[in-house]
């Protein structure tokens, strides 16, 4: 993921969450309010309704004690307690019920004596009253009573001739909820004998109230997935287990609010984000683009090796004006100039320790004394003027200063015989390459120079040692030593001998050239701008040798491959 994505991430996502929380906090602390001030309003109609009931049952009472008082209701009861096994004492009673019925419009009439035994009464079905079954009926007091699977809601009255109670008058309506202006259920022992929630099961409904006591006000009430509030609105006498709750769908009141606050809070929401993603991205732009920048340019720095270099172009502008990223890449740029100052120094004393060891190795024969140093001269000097870039002409200058490092294991008795080598002993001296490299590739600072150092023996046309490598199986570099070396061999003197003048080393070169020595090289060696290689050393001395080769490097005509072609 980009860094300029990661950065506005990171800037929005807190700010929408922030934004989210704040949200439904403030959405709870509202319907929680609103939910209290609903449960206040449902309590308060629920009491408006227990009263409304209570003053119509008030006025029931009062029509039921004027009938109470009838004469006539009086002696047939005052008959019928006389005679409680009379038939015709209680269809006297029965008779005078059906007529009271009829007028009044009661669904239920009973007469009981003072121990509340049912002594005669009368049910309405199909609109017309009909004696009844007292067998069905054991008592009727205030609240409610079933009979016939129907639910009457009862009240009842003394009737008195004087100080003397002769019974009770109960009269019923038979009980319909469409008449309760809310929601609501008649429960009888845990039974749901009415409701009028349309959807849900009774089952479900006598589940959710089961620990809903008579009086008790019961809220969180689980009922198909909503939330509703119960509280009793009427309880029958003690005995009568008869309860009618109402239930009220807080979820449902609650809706319409939370609908308006959602759209409220997207709205608000969205535009508030809308706006954080803007000045967002406005504010990562001007992080991420200079931090860019500097990630661009060390990239760009470490394909091409070189340590990095600040201020650059693209942390112009907004970069300048971060007073964290300035110190970041001038930072950088010390750090920068302190390696290279530690590398540029530990360069130099590698050049030194590798002068100083092929000095060390040059002085076991005087006659060899500056012979690694020269050959490396002259073997930059070839590089320079064939063209080949500072890399090459690193590696040939510390490789030509290692080639002979190997002979370190060579015995001085061989090394140092003033005459010619035994082929036994030629051996021995050929495998000074291959020792050569053993002693280096253990330390990674030396592996570019390890072609020069193996490879510097071997010939063109593959007679050398110690692989035989043919032509250009040999690296240049190692090409370019081998003839530096056969040079300064050849012009040097020995205790056997007298050394070469240059021009007799070149005549032998050119005889060589094609079987021991690369032609190309040969051709480049013999164009070389310098009459007498040995004289300039013998006059000038090392140092003039090194600001040659530095002249050539600057103003060398390399060979073009063409040419060279046809002179070979």
């Amino acid at each position: 993921m980009r860094l300029a994505t990661r950065t506005l991430l990171w800037t929005v996502l807190p700010f929408a969450v922030l934004l989210a929380s704040s949200f439904w906090a403030a959405q709870t602390l509202v319907l929680s309010a609103v939910r209290k001030d609903l449960r206040a309003t449902v309590k308060e109609t629920q009491t408006s309704v227990v009263e409304m009931r209570a003053k119509e049952e008030q006025r029931n009472s009062r029509v039921l004690k004027i009938v109470a008082e009838n004469p006539a209701l009086k002696a047939g009861v005052q008959l019928l307690l006389e005679h409680s096994r009379n038939a015709d004492a209680r269809n006297t009673v029965e008779d005078q019920l059906l007529e009271i019925s009829a007028k009044l419009g009661f669904d239920f009439m009973l007469v009981s004596n003072a121990d509340g035994v049912a002594l005669a009464g009368v049910l309405r079905e199909n609109n017309q009253p009909q004696a009844l079954d007292l067998g069905a009926v054991q008592s009727a007091g205030q609240g409610y009573v079933t009979l016939a699977n129907r639910t009457y809601r009862v009240a009842s009255v003394p009737i008195d001739e004087g100080n003397e109670n002769l019974g009770n008058l109960s009269m019923g309506e038979q009980f319909d909820l469409s008449g309760i202006p809310v929601s609501a259920v008649l429960i009888h022992n845990g039974k749901i004998l009415a409701s009028n929630l349309p959807g849900i099961r009774p089952q479900d409904i006598a589940s959710s109230l089961q620990n809903c006591t008579a009086g008790m006000e019961c809220d969180n009430i689980r009922l198909g997935g909503d939330t509703y509030v119960s509280l009793p609105m009427e309880s029958g006498a003690s005995g009568n287990e008869y309860v009618l709750r109402s239930l009220q769908n807080v979820d449902a009141a609650l809706r319409p609010i939370q609908s308006i606050l959602r759209g409220v809070f997207l709205f608000t929401g969205l535009g508030a984000l809308a706006g954080a993603v803007l000045v967002s991205v406005l504010s990562s732009r001007s992080i991420v683009k200079p931090i860019m920048g500097v990630v661009a340019h060390l990239r760009r720095t470490a394909q091409t090796g070189e340590l990095p270099e600040f201020p650059h172009p693209e942390l112009e502008g907004h970069g300048e004006r971060i007073h964290e990223i300035r110190d970041l890449t001038r930072s950088f740029n010390r750090a920068s100039a302190a390696i290279r100052d530690a590398h540029a120094g530990l360069q130099r004393a590698n050049v030194e320790f590798i002068e100083t060891l092929a000095s060390a190795l040059d002085a076991r024969d005087p006659y060899t004394a500056g012979h690694s140093r020269r050959v490396s001269e002259y073997a930059c000097a070839i590089a320079g003027f064939m063209g080949l870039g500072q890399a090459e002409l690193s590696e040939i200058r510390i490789g030509a200063l290692l080639h002979d490092v190997g002979k370190i294991g060579i015995s001085d008795a061989i090394l140092l015989k003033p005459g010619r080598l035994t082929e036994e002993e030629n051996v021995l001296i050929q495998q000074h390459p291959t020792i050569g490299r053993r002693i280096l590739e253990g330390m990674n600072a030396f592996e570019p120079y390890l072609a020069v150092v193996e490879l510097h023996h071997e010939n063109w046309d593959g007679t050398g040692y110690p692989h035989g490598l043919r032509a250009e199986q040999t690296p240049l570099t190692a090409r370019i030593v081998k003839i530096a070396d056969a040079y300064d061999a050849m012009t040097s003197d020995r205790p056997y001998r007298k050394g070469m003048s240059h021009e007799r080393a070149l005549s032998v070169f050119e005889q060589i050239s094609g079987s021991q020595l690369d032609p190309l090289v040969v051709d480049a060696f013999r164009n070389l701008p310098v009459v007498d290689l040995k004289a300039t050393l013998s006059e000038t001395g090392m140092e003039s040798l090194r600001r040659l080769s530095e002249a050539l490097e600057g103003s060398r005509k390399p060979i073009k491959p063409l040419a060279l072609e046809k002179k070979v």
